[in-house]
């Protein structure tokens, strides 16, 4: 189909904002002209593009073309870099990172590109790379080194985690030591259903993966702070309880027993030139703070 950009933009300002409001304050137009832009675009696609709801949500199509326009302005980006006559816009970047790594190295990387605007979507490293696959980023922190389709796959060096507690836990928890039968019944913190580290270490170093008693907590910062309070033990990034290991406010339950997790940048072979910056600025950044 013949894509008009204009109502591009409005399905692309009415995912960012979650509402038709917000994309018509952003773009400067009337909610109806945001609704009339969208409709032609879903007659010109033959499918809905937008789940009305509070947010609003693209459906699979719409996440799809909102990408593509992106895209677009990522290489309009890069081509008036090279041309003086054109007059560079704010390109938006929608990459998927690892909460962790978000918390620890992906900021400080960004950063040092600040002629771009970033979406970032938070997933596991096991699944970030679906996202590249539904074409819905252009470039993802990932555990696969096998690259996706179309895609370029660079070593960013391995993300470490100790399995730590508060001084208090281990010796309420485990007085005659980490086994795996102590093991299945201390509170253990999850990140969310598709969090595995925790059984990789058991199996690892315990030679098995119960299911222990589980809190279920979204944040890698809030992570350390549970095991600080004694709320649980939990697999918890190198670069982040490194302080408290040292002053000795956490404690990890073996000795030498980390869990090292590769990490890989995958982005879009096709916006190679226009992604370089980003693309040098996140290996240069994660080979300093990775293993």
């Amino acid at each position: 189909m013949n894509i008009d950009y204009a109502q591009l933009a409005a399905l692309s300002a009415i995912l960012r904002n979650g509402s038709f409001e917000g994309a018509a304050s952003e773009l400067g137009i009337t909610q109806s002209a945001v609704s009339q832009r969208l409709k032609a675009l879903e007659d010109r696609a033959g499918t809905p593009l937008v789940k009305r709801g509070q947010p609003c949500e693209g459906t699979e199509t719409g996440r799809r073309l909102a990408a593509h326009l992106d895209q677009v302005g990522m290489l309009e980006n890069a081509l008036a870099r090279d041309l003086d006559a054109l007059t560079p816009r704010s390109a938006r970047l929608r990459i998927a990172v690892t909460a962790d790594s978000l918390a620890t190295w992906v900021l400080p990387a960004i950063a040092r590109v600040p002629d771009l605007l970033f979406d970032l979507v938070v997933d596991d490293q096991d699944f970030s790379a679906d996202w590249l696959r539904r074409g819905e980023v252009v470039a993802a922190v990932t555990s696969h080194e096998a690259p996706v389709a179309g895609c370029d796959s660079l070593p960013l060096g391995d993300m470490d985690y100790v399995a730590s507690a508060s001084p208090a836990f281990v010796a309420r928890h485990f007085p005659d030591g980490v086994t795996a039968a102590a093991i299945s019944k201390a509170p253990m913190l999850v990140f969310d259903p598709k969090d595995r580290l925790q059984q990789i270490w058991m199996g690892k170093y315990l030679g098995a993966a119960p299911t222990p008693p589980s809190h279920r907590l979204p944040s890698s910062s809030g992570f350390v702070d549970a095991c600080l309070l004694g709320l649980g033990w939990g697999m918890n990034p190198a670069p982040l309880v490194a302080p408290h290991l040292a002053n000795g406010t956490l404690v990890p339950l073996l000795p030498n027993a980390p869990l090292a997790t590769p990490l890989f940048w995958q982005s879009t072979r096709l916006l190679r030139p226009a992604l370089e910056p980003l693309t040098q600025a996140i290996k240069q950044t994660a080979r300093a703070a990775l293993s």
